[in-house]
């Protein structure tokens, strides 16, 4: 960007337990936990893992990181960015 800081790629990092392990089902949809919305991969990835570090011991747990910039804009070159 012309002020020097770097283009905002934002990433949503959410998650809650799955009905089974062979689904993308949530069991509770009122119960997701949504960790946040971060700038960059890298800070997204960083909460994602230290959620899922939280609940390991909970199979059905998993969190999951959304690139929200590419639905933001679909027809962006930052498509192959994280």
């Amino acid at each position: 960007m012309a002020d020097g800081r770097e283009k905002q790629l934002l990433h949503l990092v959410f998650g809650g337990e799955l009905e089974s392990l062979e689904s993308m089902n949530f069991r509770d949809l009122d119960a997701l936990d949504i960790v946040g919305i971060y700038p960059n991969y890298a800070a997204a990835h960083a909460a994602w893992k230290s959620k899922a570090q939280m609940t390991v011991d909970n199979a059905h747990m998993r969190y999951f990181i959304v690139h929200m910039h590419r639905m933001l804009d679909p027809h962006s070159e930052s498509k192959t960015a994280s």
